[in-house]
């Protein structure tokens, strides 16, 4: 692969190299341009793939913008590339020589391909030596400056020296971004200095710094000012690898009948598929005119003219929903009620093949001991069921810096549409039953464990899509779906990173408790694993039988489950990485509200362990 070319996994470009984030290259730091540049060479048109049939994810998530997929694009042997690259400057536009300190802007520029930038010094130090005389190679500076607002510019390196000046020589020294005459010093200590060469002037650069961010572009890849207001207030320096620089903000949902249930290649398939058949159609002006544009539709999809006109009868009767009314924002009570109905006529290549095993699992509560905590798990679980095969459809909607106000992927919020990738995998699912919940949250000591997470959120401001009320319900799914995805990566050999969750938790008209754990990649084709086997009965209730035991003991206990804080926000407590936290990408709430207590109970505070309030008579019956 060339050095002007970075390869990007597709999931990558929704996430850590998004629209706005800083990406390491070959040679050069980089920052990746808005989906305005996602365009083919000559029509300026988006690049990348429509995603069809997500009309009830985009309702569910709120979005009227059409999702595509990122271009895709491969590097020739010639060195020519087939496709769409997905462009990006360099950035941080400064380099520093790593013995001298000079700093230089943009040196890479009027170098022949191939060719590095290298420091120009020529002056020796103060003692004689001249540690230049090699020309070493300049590094790119690692500090940027950020505002909240979403902008991005490099550090104001000229300011900083000269922001103390006291001689009207210094007060005049002027910015020149052809010269290097500023230079930073490394002082010991996490100290630093920048000082001018030419004026003399000096200024400290510490770890903490906030500056006003002024007239500069807002954001590297921007030619010109689209937003000439200036923030009111000050930007921070960060270095690159600081997460606060860029935060990706992402949606995601399953898909789920009637659009999974496609039938893909056929003939109201392709026809639905191609904007510019069915325009064909409804363009011409006569019979004879709509008769020869059948037949060459029919000449292109190898079908019959019947085809085509039964299938356009099919659309227009509102394929392939056909009617279905889609109340927007419901996301994860759309995805339940789908998990929990049994589908009919299923076929093993739809986009949502669920197998129900809840019979089953009820049948072994008779051959478990009574009053065991096998027993009790049984009676605890409501549902269980095999998703053995998911779509799910992953949206980037923008990015966030400093936490601040998100910017949507083409910066000025007027695209038609969101970069957005297919997902495929398989899962397992599970709900608990209403009445053992219910019981077991009418625990007035649980409740107020509860109200204390609960202030502790509204304190940090967190925020989650989709949004989430803290309950003990919530706790207890969300811990132990964490307890579950660390057993299934002892016993069972998954990386914890490559398993999601998903939680389905209310209390309201329509109550939830169920959990989703599930793996997806971006390709349709080869094995996952079979992670949907082991919801069969016989092993799925082991695994969870583990996940129980996993949440009575710590090896940091007592400590662990007596803390009262623990985490961002103090937002765990009974909760910590040798227990219950998961890799980064299997966490759908950044890892916090975990706390075993909610589990194993605690006896020293009232609280009752959940499996206490199972009513073995009641569920069994």
């Amino acid at each position: 692969m060339s050095k002007e070319y970075l390869p990007v996994r597709l999931s990558h470009l929704l996430r850590h190299c998004a629209v706005g984030a800083i990406v390491r290259g070959p040679e050069y730091l980089m920052v990746v341009n808005d989906i305005r540049a996602w365009t083919g060479r000559a029509d300026g048109h988006p690049a990348g793939k429509n995603i069809l049939y997500v009309d009830q994810v985009r309702s569910a998530l709120g979005i009227e913008q059409e999702l595509r997929e990122p271009p895709i694009a491969k590097q020739l042997e010639n060195n020519k590339v087939d496709g769409v690259c997905i462009p990006a400057v360099r950035f941080p536009a400064w380099m520093r020589c790593p013995s001298c300190g000079l700093l230089y802007h943009k040196p890479w520029r009027g170098l022949k391909i191939g060719e590095e930038p290298r420091c120009q010094n020529k002056d020796a130090h103060e003692n004689g030596d001249d540690p230049c005389k090699k020309k070493p190679l300049l590094e790119q500076v690692p500090w940027v400056m950020v505002h909240a607002d979403g902008h991005l510019a490099d550090t104001p390196w000229h300011y900083l020296a000269h922001r103390d000046a006291r001689t009207p020589n210094q007060k005049q020294c002027a910015l020149d971004y052809q010269d290097a005459y500023l230079r930073l010093f490394d002082r010991g200590s996490s100290r630093r200095q920048i000082g001018c060469s030419r004026c003399k002037a000096k200024g400290d650069f510490p770890d903490s710094l906030r500056v006003f961010f002024g007239r500069t572009r807002r954001q590297p890849w921007i030619a010109f000012d689209e937003t000439p207001k200036i923030p009111d207030e000050p930007a921070e320096i960060l270095e690159v690898n600081d997460t606060r620089v860029h935060s990706s903000i992402t949606n995601s949902a399953l898909v789920i009948p009637p659009e999974s249930r496609i039938s893909k290649g056929s003939v109201v398939d392709r026809l639905y598929s191609s904007t510019q058949k069915r325009q064909t159609i409804d363009q011409a002006r006569n019979a004879l005119a709509r008769k020869t544009a059948l037949r060459s539709i029919a000449s292109d999809l190898r079908c019959s003219a019947k085809d085509v006109e039964k299938a356009l009868v099919m659309i227009q009767n509102g394929y392939p929903l056909y009617g279905k009314q889609i109340t927007q924002g419901i996301l994860l009570e759309s995805e339940y009620q789908a998990l929990l109905e049994e589908i009919p006529n299923v076929e093993e290549d739809e986009d949502f093949v669920t197998v129900h095993h809840t019979t089953a699992w009820k049948q072994i509560a008779s051959s478990l001991t009574i009053d065991s905590k096998p027993r009790k798990i049984v009676s605890s679980i409501a549902r269980l069921v095999a998703v053995n095969r998911l779509k799910e459809i992953m949206v980037f909607k923008g990015f966030q810096r400093l936490n601040g106000q998100i910017v949507p992927p083409d910066i000025i919020n007027e695209s038609s549409w969101l970069p957005a990738i297919e997902l495929y995998g398989e899962g397992i699912f599970f709900t608990f039953d209403e009445a053992t919940v219910n019981r077991w949250e009418s625990d007035r000591s649980l409740r107020k464990r509860t109200d204390a997470v609960e202030r502790r959120f509204e304190e940090t401001g967190l925020q989650f899509q989709p949004v989430i009320v803290i309950s003990p319900r919530f706790l207890l799914l969300h811990t132990l779906a964490h307890l579950l995805i660390r057993q299934l990566e002892t016993a069972a050999g998954y990386p914890a990173a490559s398993l999601k969750e998903r939680i389905y938790c209310t209390a309201s008209t329509m109550p939830m408790s169920g959990i989703l754990i599930y793996v997806a990649v971006p390709d349709v084709v080869g094995s996952l694993g079979g992670l949907a086997e082991l919801a069969t009965p016989m092993r799925f209730l082991p695994l969870l039988s583990k996940a129980f035991d996993y949440a009575e003991w710590c090896s940091l206990d007592p400590v662990c489950s007596e803390h009262e804080g623990q985490g961002p926000g103090l937002l765990n407590r009974a909760a910590c990485h040798a227990c219950s936290l998961v890799p980064e990408p299997s966490c759908a709430y950044g890892n916090v509200l975990l706390d075993r207590v909610y589990i194993k109970g605690d006896q020293s505070n009232g609280i009752t362990a959940f499996l206490a309030c199972v009513d073995l008579e009641g569920n069994d019956g």
